[in-house]
């Protein structure tokens, strides 16, 4: 049985971006869905036996209806070539109000084939071409769902958290325990996990963030643990059942610029018992929108600062790239930096999000007063000269001058005879 594990679609983010002209829509959604057909066309062609999603389909819980049109779409090619999805609620899909539908209700509102969708914490069989497939899902819960307001009443937010943290575990240990051992089973969570490694979705964050434990996950007769919500790919157990976030399909902002995005692929043996049967995983990377930044470090005050930046930029590829330069450059300096020039380097770079110049104020060393009063003028000026970085032509016109000063000076201090 090969499974797709992949999570964070977040259609609907569109920073960075600019208007595609053939389309009228924003290129940072062709960026999302062009990673997400990546994944479609190679579930088709190995075919795999089941998709899962783990949470969060949009970037915000009221989706358009053009970004509901591109991911049901998408989820259209694998139904109707009876490849089975099973989408995670995620908190961005989510409603505010307990009486509304979530982002994905749709789908089995219509009965559409071949799509499930797990939002509470159950165990759902899901038919493929490999046989059943236990899912045990645990989507980002809606806090009125597991506490109700008079038992929330007089605790605080932590009391709140820790509350919730528990009932999630306990619900995941009784699941656990009520599976079929003949049957292979995934655990899919969409949900902080401790010793994770968290970047740009903390700032995405819809509100207080609950923390499960790894051991929490790693049940008896769960085959691999399908993680969602956080962006980076991690590996948080190797060992069976392996505990897996997959990881975003594109980079959402510079926080997640060294970060690969892809998808996992999971083979497992239904004929093994559990706890043998994981025979293969694989990260598989995907044609993510490349994000650069370029550091410029102008350490001394020069005429010319943009042949510097201009030389660094000349030094990274940028090509097609989301790109943001940051200059940090003496003050005396920054007047003389021309923003058009530098922009003007950037022409194959897909966006210019930022160019930030950071003014220095150099701090001069002083010469203690005592060794200052001791050192002779040319001396002194060599010190000056020194702490200015002058240059070698400057330097000897101002010694020379100064010398020539110091001998009208002895000069005119002689005595008269």
């Amino acid at each position: 049985m090969k499974i797709l594990h992949f999570s964070d679609l977040h259609i609907g983010v569109e920073n960075y971006g600019k208007i595609d002209p053939n389309t009228g829509l924003s290129t940072r959604l062709s960026d999302f869905l062009s990673s997400f057909d990546e994944l479609v066309d190679f579930a088709l062609s190995e075919p795999v036996d089941i998709v899962i999603l783990a949470g969060d389909v949009y970037k915000g819980r009221d989706p358009s209806q053009t970004h509901q049109r591109e991911f049901a779409k998408r989820l259209s090619r694998l139904s109707s070539n009876g490849i089975p999805t099973f989408v995670l609620v995620g908190n961005h899909d989510l409603p505010n109000s307990t009486t509304r539908a979530n982002s994905v209700e749709i789908f089995p509102t219509l009965d559409v084939a071949n799509v499930f969708i797990g939002d509470r914490l159950d165990t759902y069989n899901i038919p493929t071409n490999s046989g059943i497939l236990q899912i045990v899902a645990v989507p980002w819960p809606r806090r009125g769902g597991i506490l109700s307001r008079e038992e929330s009443r007089n605790l605080t937010i932590d009391q709140v958290r820790e509350e919730i943290e528990s009932r999630i575990t306990s619900g995941i240990t009784r699941q656990a325990e009520l599976l079929d051992p003949n049957l292979p089973s995934i655990l899919t969570a969409h949900a902080t996990v401790n010793g994770a490694t968290v970047g740009t979705e903390r700032s995405m964050m819809l509100g207080n963030d609950h923390v499960l434990m790894v051991s929490a996950l790693q049940q008896q007769g769960i085959d691999y643990v399908a993680l969602g919500h956080i962006h980076k790919h991690q590996i948080l157990r190797s060992e069976s059942p392996m505990v897996v976030y997959s990881g975003s399909l594109e980079r959402v902002d510079f926080s997640e610029e060294l970060d690969e995005k892809g998808f996992c692929i999971i083979d497992i043996d239904p004929a093994y018992p559990p706890g043998k049967r994981m025979q293969n995983f694989e990260f598989r990377k995907v044609s993510a929108r490349k994000f650069t930044t370029i550091d410029v470090n102008i350490t001394q005050p020069i005429l010319n600062p943009n042949s510097v930046i201009l030389e660094a930029v000349s030094r990274s590829d940028v090509s097609e790239s989301i790109v943001r330069v940051r200059i940090k450059s003496p003050s005396e300096s920054v007047p003389l930096i021309n923003d058009n020039d530098i922009r003007g380097s950037l022409s194959d770079a897909h966006y210019v999000a930022a160019i930030s110049i950071e003014s220095i104020e150099q701090v001069r060393p002083r010469l203690n007063v005592d060794i200052a009063e001791e050192l002779d003028p040319l001396h002194a000026l060599n010190l000056f000269l020194d702490n200015r970085s002058t240059d070698e032509d400057q330097r000897s016109l101002l010694i020379s001058e100064t010398e020539q000063l110091l001998r009208e000076i002895e000069s005119d201090s002689e005595p008269q005879s």
